[in-house]
């Protein structure tokens, strides 16, 4: 079957329609002096005077029975021989803007001195034709047409048109006997030559000058005997019907449509649904106040297949009203913006709210970042803001209840910005969310963020970078104060590049070109701004090695999974690799790690490279350092290593946060960096896997009492290693917890020599997981176990951690959530699969991940719920037999494979 081209109509979005009228071509009786006589008007037309006197054609465009442009006007042009117009007429409105059933009404007008009683014009109808833009296929027409015309009748563009372009055969009447069975042979002949001239101007016959001079000369000899013949028939048709018996006259109109190499098929615009209501339907129990109304419906109504007439139709009428799913009411915005028009400055200031009014906005200001506001608490809001400047909670909820869009108000709230509190800088990274975009509320929180130092903005890095999309317009505050803090802070900059350019190399379909552009021009000012301080020259250097080094390991990866041979063969090519000189990996110049550029690297080990089992055949080498030191890192190519990033980043933020709460739970946040978006390399640390610790050693407390050994101790391990492990148990169960983390099988829970526990492998998160039945925490009891069984004084002690992290870290939910809100735009899949559209007002609906992590944080329980229900959390997880079920299944398949 041979393939097939065409273009949509959407494709078409900047061509607006052409028509070419050509000519006109008809057999035109003379009007006898008898009806001259009965008709002086008719002595004053330009057609009767003269038959090639000056006729203008109109074209217009209809759809649904409508207009939709309007007329455009061929120009006025005196005739000699014939009725060419050979003129291009280009209507107001574009392909794309089509509808399926539009069509082109065209009408040649006659000139009269007198005025027409109808149109009030110097002009009456000569004859009109109609034509569809789109064929029965939805297929636009090309090339030239030849339209019937209606004598007298003006194109009328209706759905049911009275002017037709083809009139469709009749059917036999009785007397069929009286009219030919078949068109005259002239009138057969001249269509045979019209399709074959057709052919030629479409490209599909040979051009012959001269030969087709010769050949159109007979072409118009024929047509002109043809509309003659055909015109004959007609009148011999209509007498013997006994329809009308006066001679009737027969005129075409050859128009030519604008020819595309493909052809093109009409595509509807692809309209966003409908909003849904967030207006809260009333309970069930108002239902019963009255019956639902009884409709009756008229006959031949259909909805779904189901007449509305019938038995089994529903009761309900289902109308869309466009103002349900507004968010503002808008006359509540006007009532807003009257009442703060009247409102003084003088009289704010003064204003105090009472008790009933302060026990309000105390538990306003209580709301989470994600949380909405409604009409009447911004009221309040904007009321008493003279009053709520000492309080920093209050800053973000005023920002949200002003109409920055409003330049009125805008100039009011601006100069309370600078008078407020000083606001903490999880508040400053919402107001640098998608939900604020005017530049001096960005601008105000950037300057919050000018005073964290760099290790703090490093936490917030990632996000950051991702909130340069909000920021509107070529001059954003936030990414001149990420370039000048970059360009003087090695570290940040070394991160502040790689993330850059790991967006800018993001060419799949789910990055916009235009943040592409964006990132680009930010790396762009950043090397600029390099160049100006003294070591800049040195650092882009430094990151030009850095690429060159990544560039090569790359490579050599790629390899190693594309080429031939078993794992042994592979691993023999990649040593072999390393040692090659043209790759200079066996010695370089002391060069800063991407992945920590507080370790300087000086080569790759070559005896100590490794090939993982992994499907993806990821690589471990082991650098040689400064310092004398190994640092194994593990490369891998094939995979998107963004999520795995953004994870060990937010369990890195939240080690800080429990720190600061007195928590030192023993957490390994390895470092992890994506180099490309089909790229990355991560620490590896030594250590063995769930599975794999009780398959040799038959458990994890056996595991640890063959590395740590203390005879004295209660289970024969030291002291400090259980600390470790019963704490970095407790901890991880929280973080993944929250994070939803899926995908937890005993391969990827692994512990170190030391006791420490920690989880690797983030491909899916926020409650996504391959697996059915996945429990919520994983707690399995070969952990329990490892802390001396479940009545052990080790797993009271981990209750009492895990809960006492997850109270610590709801009271950071402002930090945690703003983060993954400003993540949202982020090409990231189980962040992107989950995200939601914030609303333009400022409240806005959360993405569907952040309402995630919320909901996981138990936000507006009490302590006591909190306590009864962590503890049933907890007892769930571990007496969760599907857990079980699912890690016996996942090590059948692994054996399985393995053999």
């Amino acid at each position: 079957m041979e393939a097939f081209n065409f273009a949509t109509s959407l494709d078409l979005d900047e061509l607006s329609v052409h028509v070419r009228i050509d000519r006109l071509d008809g057999y035109q009786k003379p009007v006898p002096y008898s009806v001259l006589l009965k008709r002086p008007d008719l002595r004053h037309r330009a057609s009767i005077l003269n038959p090639h006197f000056e006729l203008y054609a109109t074209a217009q465009i209809w759809a649904d029975s409508k207009p939709l442009t309007v007329p455009v006007q061929t120009a006025y042009k005196a005739f000699k021989n014939a009725r060419i117009w050979n003129e291009w007429l280009a209507l107001p409105v574009t392909y794309s803007n089509l509808p399926a059933n539009a069509q082109i009404a065209i009408t040649v007008w006659d000139l009269s001195s007198l005025e027409d009683t109808d149109s009030n014009l110097h002009a009456v109808p000569f004859g009109g034709t109609t034509i569809p833009l789109f064929d029965k296929d939805n297929t636009l027409h090309k090339g030239r047409q030849r339209c019937r015309i209606h004598r007298f009748k003006a194109a009328d563009g209706l759905a049911n048109t009275t002017t037709p372009w083809v009139i469709p055969p009749a059917r036999k009447s009785r007397n069929a006997q009286v009219v030919e069975d078949t068109v005259d042979e002239q009138v057969a002949e001249m269509e045979r030559l019209e399709a074959l001239l057709k052919k030629q101007e479409m490209g599909d016959l040979p051009i012959n000058h001269w030969l087709d001079g010769l050949v159109y000369k007979k072409m118009m000899k024929i047509r002109n005997e043809a509309l003659k013949a055909e015109a004959a028939a007609l009148n011999r048709q209509s007498k013997a019907d006994g329809t009308d018996g006066d001679d009737q006259e027969l005129f075409y109109l050859d128009i030519e449509l604008p020819r595309f190499d493909h052809a093109v098929v009409f595509t509807d615009v692809e309209y966003p649904p409908p909003p849904i209501s967030d207006l809260r339907l009333p309970a069930e129990a108002d239902f019963r106040l009255r019956p639902p109304p009884e409709v009756s419906f008229g006959p031949g109504i259909d909805i779904d297949g189901i007449a509305y007439g019938s038995a089994s139709a529903g009761r309900l009428i289902k109308i869309y009203d466009p103002e349900i799913g507004r968010r503002v009411n808008p006359a509540e915005d006007k009532h807003r913006e009257l009442m703060r028009s009247q409102q003084t400055d003088s009289l704010d200031r003064d204003r105090k709210p009472n008790v009933h009014v302060r026990d309000k906005l105390n538990l306003l200001l209580s709301k989470g970042p994600i949380e909405e506001i409604t009409s009447h608490e911004r009221d309040d809001i904007w009321k008493f803001r003279y009053f709520l400047l000492r309080d920093k909670r209050a800053l973000t909820k005023f920002v949200k209840c002003v109409n920055w869009k409003n330049p009125r108000e805008a100039r009011q709230a601006a100069p309370l910005l600078d008078k407020w509190a000083e606001i903490d800088v999880d508040d400053a990274l919402e107001l640098l969310g998608p939900h604020f975009d005017h530049p001096v509320v960005r601008s105000y929180a950037v300057e919050r963020l000018k005073k964290a130092d760099d290790e703090e903005l490093q936490l917030y890095l990632l996000q950051l970078v991702q909130a340069l999309k909000y920021d509107s317009g070529d001059d954003s505050s936030l990414a001149r104060f990420l370039v000048t803090r970059a360009a003087n802070s090695f570290t940040l900059g070394n991160f502040f590049h790689w993330y850059l350019m790991v967006e800018i190399s993001d060419y799949s379909t789910d990055q916009e070109a235009q943040h592409r552009e964006l990132f680009a021009k930010v790396e762009y000012d950043f090397m600029v701004e390099l160049e100006s301080t003294p070591e800049g020259v040195e650092t882009r250097s430094v990151f030009r090695r850095q690429g060159e080094l990544l560039t090569v390991l790359a490579k050599m990866s790629k390899d190693i999974r594309f080429g031939g041979g078993d794992r042994t063969a592979k691993l023999a090519r990649l040593k072999k690799a390393i040692s090659d000189p043209k790759n200079e990996l066996v010695s370089f110049d002391p060069l800063p790690l991407p992945l920590d550029p507080s370790v300087h690297i000086t080569g790759i080990h070559t005896t100590d490279a490794n090939v993982l089992k992994s499907s993806l055949l990821p690589i471990v080498l082991s650098f040689k350092t400064s310092t004398g030191e190994r640092y194994p890192i593990i490369f891998k190519t094939g995979d998107d290593l963004r999520q795995d990033q953004l994870v060990i980043q937010i369990i890195t933020l939240m080690d800080r946060l429990l720190l600061r709460e007195n928590l030192h739970l023993r957490l390994t946040p390895y470092r992890i960096l994506a180099t490309s978006s089909a790229a990355g390399a991560f620490q590896f640390i030594p250590s063995l896997s769930i599975a794999a610790a009780c398959n040799q050693y038959g458990s994890i407390l056996s595991y640890l009492r063959t590395t740590n050994p203390d005879p004295n101790a209660d289970l024969g391990v030291k002291r400090e290693t259980m600390d470790t492990y019963i704490k970095s148990c407790a901890g991880y169960c929280v973080i993944t917890y929250l994070l939803g983390v899926g995908d937890r099988h005993l391969d990827n829970l692994l512990i170190g020599p030391g006791g420490h526990f920690f989880h690797v492998d983030f491909g899916y998160i926020l409650g996504r997981d391959p697996k059915p039945f996945a429990p919520a925490m994983k707690l399995c009891k070969e952990m329990v176990e490892g802390m001396g069984g479940k009545g052990s004084e080790g797993y009271a002690r981990f209750k009492s951690l895990s809960y006492t992290a997850f109270c610590a870290l709801r009271k950071s939910s402002s930090l945690i959530l703003n983060l993954f809100s400003l993540m949202q735009g982020a090409n990231i899949p189980d962040i992107k699969g989950r995200g939601g559209d914030a609303g333009a007002d400022g409240g806005g609906d959360a993405g569907q991940g952040v309402a995630f992590i919320r909901e996981r944080l138990w936000l507006g329980r009490s302590e006591e719920e909190v306590v009864r229900m962590w503890e049933a959390l907890v007892e769930e997880s571990l007496g969760d037999w599907k857990a079980g079920v699912i890690d016996w299944a996942h090590e059948f398949v692994q054996t399985y494979w393995r053999r």
